[in-house]
């Protein structure tokens, strides 16, 4: 084997050695461990953009650990969909860790760096594995790893939504176990391609047991996505957590959607007879509903921090009401969707970010205040990140929103999904506008003198302006991103040739 065929684990390598390391080194050699971090980012990058251009040609690839075959051993799956959410999150890890250096965010404790490449290591992993049982060791290894970075800095307000936190986690993954359970005493097996010819195969008697495996499979990552009714942890964590933490955890809630993608058309697709398509009743709905609260709490926000959170819930909501039709073409259109989405979110939080450290006692409070350096700057950030966040012209979001419209069109609630779309578009401009304007337009109306904050660095706007320059980039490119995501759409939506290249063409 050479070492190109190697290149599927380094996602999962790469920060699984770049925490440790950067643990033992933090004490004695902090610039070392610094600088080895930033290292770990930046190979893992590389490593993720040249398995997204190895997969451009369309076949399915498996690492087998250990070379012991599937479905008895573990193994790593290549695919479009894998490669897209690894670029994602290597280039989103990159621009915060950053953030995080500049802002010297990063100081706040000791373990900050080896627990942001625990996190990532825990993300890679649920993008590339292709065993259930792998699938939950990977979530509860981000989990674990966001545990740590959701207290990093410390605070009453950070402990307490901390706890609320760790007790919704640990009921979803017990209620994952019971699944797995469940799944794994119907077929002998928790391989996804094994237990989509398993599952398939199943007699009569069994289709309601697996129906019920198929649901608490998808309540638990509806939770992790934070699909409403299951969505009140969210917004208390991400506004109670460090801004540039919660950039990185803009990722973490379409981990739970990208699960459901990845599950539904290869094990509950319509050959799961009962168990076919298993959440397509409740999702819709739930959707729905997600994107209201979301920008209803963009709204009713009272601070920049919370108000970033709703709106990672309302676009979930939104993503969601894309994936729940279930067809190639409103796949395709969740999947640019949630690219820009992610990035809007994270540049959202980012932003906060550097408004609260120039703003002094008035922090990110969506309340008048004096002028503070920098304001001009962040407050037409702020706008940029509002716009793609909506979903308005010119950047990604609007396309975005517009792929979804015209997928949606014909399907089953149609037109739930186009009124809900533009209806919460204009709840959501009216939110950002009464935010923008109290901080940033109010404060230079009734200006009382300048807020006393310490001296800032201008380097602290290098890294939201980077996502917003994603996002551009996101549209100006959008020809060739739809194009992607349409090959990824349809290579998710036939599983066939992902069940051959696990199993071998005996199966």
């Amino acid at each position: 084997m050479t070492l190109l065929d190697h290149l599927p684990i380094a996602p999962v390598v790469i920060p699984a050695i770049s925490a440790p390391v950067t643990m033992l080194l933090m004490r004695r050699h902090r610039s070392v461990a610094v600088a080895l971090s930033l290292g770990g980012c930046v190979a893992l990058a590389v490593a993720a953009c040249t398995l997204f251009a190895i997969a451009q040609d369309g076949a399915i690839r498996s690492y087998a650990l250990g070379a012991w075959p599937a479905p008895f051993g573990i193994v790593l799956v290549l695919d479009r969909l894998a490669a897209l959410m690894l670029v994602l999150a290597a280039l989103l890890a990159t621009i915060v860790l950053g953030h995080a250096l500049v802002t010297g965010a990063d100081r706040r404790g000791w373990h900050f760096h080896p627990l942001f490449h625990f996190q990532l290591m825990g993300l890679n992993g649920a993008f590339l594995t292709g065993d259930l049982f792998n699938l939950f060791v990977f979530f509860e290894v981000l989990l674990i790893a966001s545990y740590g970075l959701m207290l990093h800095g410390q605070g009453a307000l950070r402990m307490k939504a901390g706890v609320a936190y760790v007790v919704v986690n640990i009921v979803g993954s017990a209620l994952f176990l019971i699944a797995l359970g469940l799944l794994y005493g119907l077929t002998a097996t928790l391989n996804m391609a094994d237990l989509a010819v398993r599952v398939a195969a199943l007699g009569v008697a069994d289709q309601g047991l697996v129906r019920v495996a198929g649901l608490l499979l998808m309540v638990v990552f509806a939770l992790k996505a934070a699909v409403v009714p299951l969505h009140l942890w969210l917004p208390r964590t991400y506004a109670a957590t460090m801004p540039v933490v919660a950039a990185l955890f803009a990722i973490m809630t379409k981990v739970g959607v990208y699960a459901m993608i990845r599950t539904v058309p290869l094990i509950f697709g319509a050959q799961a007879g009962a168990a076919a398509w298993v959440p397509a009743p409740y999702l819709l709905p739930a959707a729905i509903l997600g994107a209201i609260v979301g920008f209803v709490g963009v709204l009713t926000a009272r601070g920049m921090r919370e108000q970033a959170a709703f709106a990672v819930l309302a676009s979930t909501g939104t993503l969601l009401m894309a994936v729940a039709s279930w067809r190639e073409a409103t796949l395709a259109a969740a999947l640019y969707y949630m690219m820009q989405a992610v990035v809007a979110g994270a540049a959202l939080f980012l932003v906060a970010d550097v408004t609260m450290r120039r703003r002094g006692q008035y922090a990110d409070a969506i309340v008048p205040s004096p002028r503070f350096a920098g304001q001009d700057a962040a407050g037409l950030l702020y706008l940029a990140a509002a716009i793609g966040a909506v979903g308005l012209p010119p950047l990604a979001g609007f396309v975005g929103k517009l792929l979804i419209l015209d997928a949606s069109f014909a399907t089953p609630g149609w037109p739930a999904v186009w009124a809900t779309i533009l209806v919460t578009t204009l709840i959501g401009v009216i939110g950002f506008s009464r935010g923008g304007s109290t901080v940033f337009w109010k404060a230079s109306a009734a200006d009382a003198g300048a807020v006393a904050c310490p001296a800032r660095s201008r380097a602290e706007f290098i890294a939201p302006a980077l996502l917003l320059a994603t996002l551009a980039a996101l549209t100006v490119a959008a020809g060739w991103v739809t194009a992607q995501t349409r090959a990824t759409a349809a290579q998710v939506m036939a599983p066939g040739p992902y069940v051959t290249a696990i199993l071998g063409a005996a199966r």
